[in-house]
């Protein structure tokens, strides 16, 4: 079998129609095997693919519009959409039926700084009229810190992917109250991405048939049968909090519609970077986005 080298940035249910390619046998099926590898702390996933050690990345449209702002060029193309909303969640301390994003402003908020996260974030809020920059917030490092914190009873709110507002709500110190990926609608949020050079290999069309199968099944399957395939994946995750995220993202609608990144999606992560005063201006979705290999 060939074998192929599979890196994402951050590690969660979220990215489910990927993790289930090698998890639930989908590339072994076309002749594939993956290594699979989460970013490393100081370096980009880009590295990974312009210096040849990976072959296929989760990024995101807007980590090529990160490099040309720094002048530089990106080293790969998107080809495929892995999540067309925005994943992350908002827990609280406390059980709130009524929860609004205005009731952030009375709390502490612990939540995933910098790069794409937080410019959603603060698009969220500020369609439902909060002002980021308003709320008490709090830098705790990586998930694995938050979580921390948070079991220790520091800070009132939580933010982050599934399945860990999940899993906290599981142990009874959070009650997830909100998404925020229900509050912007369809974006185009995390791709695949691979240098042009590998897009024109055979193995391109051997990994996007066994995406798009992967991709179908994580949307349509029972959300208890998708998490029995990746609970190894998530040694530390309780399997009811696995399934309570998968769950949640196939109700979102997160790996809704076909793998090709949507020029409308496009155009609205485009809006949440311009709110965000991180771009300087619209990139065209042509330099960035190509079509899936499959899809001639």
């Amino acid at each position: 079998m060939t074998m192929l080298r599979i890196m994402v940035s951050r590690h969660s249910a979220f990215y489910s129609p990927l993790l289930a390619t090698f998890a639930a046998g989908f590339l072994e099926q076309e002749g594939l095997q993956a290594i699979y590898r989460v970013l490393p702390p100081g370096r980009s996933v880009g590295e990974f693919l312009a210096s040849g050690e990976v072959e296929v990345a989760q990024s995101a449209v807007s980590y090529s519009w990160s490099v040309l702002e720094k002048g530089g060029q990106p080293p790969a193309l998107h080809f495929a959409q892995i999540n067309a909303r925005d994943g992350f969640f908002i827990a609280s301390r406390k059980p709130d039926l009524g929860f609004s994003f205005d009731k952030l402003l009375r709390g502490r908020l612990m939540y995933v700084h910098g790069g794409q996260p937080e410019a959603m974030l603060r698009y969220a809020l500020y369609k439902r009229g909060v002002d980021l920059s308003q709320i008490a917030v709090v830098n705790a490092g990586n998930t694995e810190q938050m979580l921390s914190a948070f079991r220790a009873g520091d800070e009132d709110y939580f933010h982050e992917q599934a399945p860990y507002p999940q899993q906290l709500e599981h142990e009874g110190v959070a009650h997830v109250v909100a998404s925020v990926g229900e509050a912007i609608g369809p974006v185009a949020f995390s791709s695949l991405a691979s240098t042009p050079v590998w897009l024109q290999r055979p193995e391109a069309l051997q990994f996007m048939r066994a995406y798009r199968q992967s991709r179908a099944w994580v949307r349509s399957a029972p959300p208890r049968d998708v998490a029995a395939k990746l609970q190894a994946l998530f040694p530390g995750v309780a399997p009811v909090a696995l399934v309570r995220g998968i769950e949640a993202y196939q109700r979102l609608g997160c790996w809704d519609g076909d793998p090709a990144i949507d020029p409308a999606a496009y155009e609205v992560a485009l809006d949440v970077f311009q709110h965000a005063g991180a771009i300087s201006r619209r990139y065209p979705y042509a330099e960035m986005v190509v079509r899936p290999p499959d899809a001639g």
